[in-house]
Parts: structure tokens; C-alpha cells; sequence
């Protein structure tokens, strides 16, 4: 017999035996990447996150998500079912029993790569390090309320002390990579710039639309209906776009029942939108559903998107939105200008503006074929520069750059080490 592989040479065998064979090498995984947030639920970052799980090779990596606080339902939307989501429930403050915790549960898991997002789970990176995670990936999705006014400074401080235990820091955007670059000082080679991506094929124009099933009746053939996804909270600041419609209806009386607002999305905010809205006289006029999980449906069957947000990185609702073959005015902060071709897919209006927001929205009702227009550049603009796929294979290559140089000949487990639970 001739002997494949070292270890079949070097098994004894018994004189006589036809029958043996060698042994194959023992399995290896693919290198575990463990993804830190601070919880797991409906947004943006959240489901950049889960849309990256969803579509990396099965073949070459496998993922744990470890969220500083809890999850929720939110991880059904994860379809590998090799994922574990680990919740560390920490308590307000800044106390050490979190940073134990997780340097235990960096030591179980041994993954490969550890990958921070955002300031809240940016300070875990030394616990990563002391842990003896080889390699170490920090990206920066967008900023906060806070983080824009108040602690700006102290924020830009803070990363700025955390910068050497982070091998590849990753911004959604241009904007996001200027900051980076300049106020952080992250040094060029350790800094990439990676836009999310849009599933184009299941957010997609619809043939025949829903709308009185989906909105409960509220649209009606004829009806202008603007609409928007997002967490009702202030640095979405949705009461912007509230007070806008309030002044819309106020520009066209003649057709203010024609006029429609579909806003998606739960928070603290959402009891003062919707006071907003009936003190103007608008509650037949509005949709406010809370949380949707048919967001796909939902958004075809609009005639405008809007984002009123006081910041934003790259606006998965605005590809979404673009995919969907609709035309998009947002403010221009953050990523929106990288997305949103003013007057040609869209328009851009200053933050917290309800009145040029307004005066933006009044262009649709005073052109009827507008949103049909831009719709059509704008989901061609979708199609050509953010696709999923895009943006998968460039965190593949982030990720097997930083093991090529970072964990290369280190011992990985075998196959059956690997634990297919569904959490903790």
C-alpha cells in the first residue's frame, strides 16, 4: 500500500492487511471572527452586521457575536445557524466586571479576529489584546447626539488613546474616513473605507403595490405617500420630519387629504411625533406602525423616501430605499452626500430644518413625475456601486490580509470543536 499523508507512514500495520487505509489530515475550521456590539437590535449597524454574516463565505469564516448588553428576536434575521450570539448584560457605569467577563469568554471562543464597532465597544479592544487576539479590527459606523456636540472632543480623545490596540480601523464613509484621518490620526496603512451594501434583489421596484393592506387603508389611488424607516430617537430626529409634513399640508390645502406620511420605527420619540401630528389635525393622514419586519414590502409602495437624521454614516434605509427605485431627501450630514445625487436621485436639505425639508418634499407634489424620475437613477445607482456583494468581498480581504499577517501558522481546533449552539 502506499502510504498517504505522515501519519499513515508512521502507523504500525499488520503484516498481511489489504485492507488499511491511511488516515486523512484532521479538519480544519475556518478562522472564528468574534463581532462586538452593544446589543443586537433593529439597526443600522445592526443589520450591516447581520447582512455581512449572511454573506461572507461559509467556507472561510465563521462568527460569534458578542453583544456588551442583550439581543433580540433581531438574531432570527441571522441564516447561518453555526452563529452564536453571547449577551454580557452590562450594567450602566463603567465598572471592570464586564471587561472580566468578556476576557474569559475572548479566551473560550480563541477567535481569530476580534472586530469592535462604534465607541461603545471600542474600549474592549486592550481586553482583546490582553487576551492574545492576534488580530484586532475597529470600524466606526457613525456618531451619536453626544458624540457630535457635548463630547466630541472627549470622544476624538478617547480614540485616540485606543488607536494602537487597533491593527484596521474601518469607516462607512468619506466623511467618517476624513475624521478618522485627521482628528484620530489613524495612520493610512491601518485606515479603509468600506460602504455598505444593498441586497438589490430582494429590494426591488414592486410590480403591483399593496398599499391599502399594507398601510391599513391609509392610501388611497392618487395619494402622495412620503415615508421613512428608522429608530424613533433624536439623532434620527424624526420630530424634523413630522413638522414638515405639518407645513407641507399647510402649502397645498387644496390637496392636503392627497397627502400621506408613512414613518416605521419605534423609540422615545415616538409618543411626541405622533402628538405632533395629531395636534395639526393629521391622524387620518399618518402611519405610524412601530417595528416592521416587511420593510421590503413596505418601502416599494412609498412615492418618496425621507431621512431627517441629525447625522448618519451610510444609511442602509437610503439604499434600501434607492434599490427599491425610489427618489431620496435626506439631510445633508454624514454619508448622505456620498449617497444622494442631489437633483438627480434625490435632494439634500440642512439638519434640523423642517421648513427647506418641507419646501424639499413640495417639489414631488408640484411635479407629479419627478419621483418616478429620479426613482429610476436612483435604483441604477444602487445596482452599479452598492451591491452586497461589493462590499462582502472587500471585508473578505480585510479580514484574510489581517490573517495572512497576523495569525498565519498559529494552531486553529478541528472541525468538531466547533459548538453549533444558538447562544447565551
Amino acid at each position: 500500500m502506499e502510504a498517504v499523508g505522515g501519519l499513515a507512514s508512521a502507523l504500525p500495520q499488520r503484516r498481511g492487511s489489504r485492507n488499511l487505509r491511511p488516515l486523512s489530515p484532521m479538519p480544519v475550521s475556518p478562522p472564528l471572527i468574534a463581532h462586538v456590539i452593544y446589543r443586537l437590535g433593529v439597526g443600522g449597524l445592526e443589520n450591516g452586521l447581520v447582512n455581512l454574516i449572511n454573506h461572507l463565505p461559509v467556507a472561510d469564516f465563521r462568527h460569534s457575536i458578542v453583544c456588551l448588553t442583550d439581543y433580540t428576536d433581531f438574531r432570527n434575521r441571522i441564516e447561518r445557524p453555526d452563529v452564536e450570539v453571547h449577551a454580557l448584560h452590562k450594567p450602566p457605569g463603567n465598572g471592570l466586571g464586564t471587561h472580566v467577563r468578556l476576557w474569559r469568554l475572548f479566551r473560550t471562543l480563541s477567535p481569530a479576529i476580534v472586530h469592535t464597532r462604534n465607541i461603545a465597544a471600542l474600549e474592549y479592544q486592550p481586553v482583546a489584546m490582553f487576551a492574545g487576539i492576534p488580530a484586532r479590527v475597529h470600524s466606526e459606523h457613525g456618531r451619536d447626539v453626544e458624540d457630535l456636540k457635548v463630547k466630541h472632543r472627549r470622544y476624538t480623545a478617547i480614540r485616540r488613546a485606543l488607536r494602537p490596540f487597533v491593527h484596521q480601523t474601518i469607516a462607512l464613509s468619506r466623511d467618517l474616513e476624513r475624521y478618522l484621518r485627521e482628528d484620530v490620526q489613524v495612520p493610512a496603512d491601518r485606515l479603509s473605507q468600506v460602504y455598505n451594501g444593498v441586497d438589490t434583489g430582494r429590494f426591488r421596484p414592486a410590480g403591483a403595490v399593496r398599499r391599502g393592506e399594507l398601510f391599513e387603508g391609509l392610501a388611497r389611488p392618487g395619494d402622495i405617500v412620503f415615508g421613512t424607516v428608522g429608530r424613533m430617537e433624536a439623532i434620527k430626529d424624526p420630530l424634523n420630519l413630522a413638522r414638515a409634513f405639518v407645513l407641507l399640508c399647510g402649502m397645498f390645502p387644496d390637496i392636503r387629504q392627497r397627502l400621506r406620511l408613512v414613518m416605521v420605527g419605534d423609540g422615545s420619540l415616538r409618543e411626541a411625533v405622533g402628538r405632533t401630528l395629531r395636534d395639526a389635525g393629521l391622524s387620518g393622514q399618518v402611519f405610524l406602525p412601530g417595528s416592521r419586519d416587511d420593510i421590503d414590502s413596505i418601502l416599494p409602495a412609498l412615492d418618496v423616501f425621507v431621512l431627517p437624521s441629525l447625522s448618519e454614516g451610510i444609511s442602509n434605509t437610503i439604499l434600501e430605499a434607492m434599490s427599491c427605485g425610489l427618489p431620496v431627501v435626506a439631510t445633508r450630514t454624514g454619508g448622505n452626500p456620498e449617497l444622494v445625487v442631489e437633483g438627480e436621485t434625490g435632494a439634500l436639505v440642512p439638519t434640523a430644518s423642517p421648513d427647506r425639508l418641507a419646501e424639499a418634499l413640495a417639489e414631488y407634489v408640484r411635479r407629479p413625475d419627478l419621483a418616478r424620475l429620479q426613482g429610476e437613477h436612483a435604483r441604477a445607482r444602487a445596482v452599479a456601486h452598492f451591491s452586497i456583494s461589493a462590499m462582502t468581498e472587500r471585508y473578505a480581504s480585510i479580514y484574510r490580509s489581517l490573517i495572512d499577517d497576523r495569525v498565519r501558522g498559529m494552531p486553529r481546533p478541528a472541525a468538531g470543536a466547533l459548538r453549533a449552539g444558538s447562544g447565551h
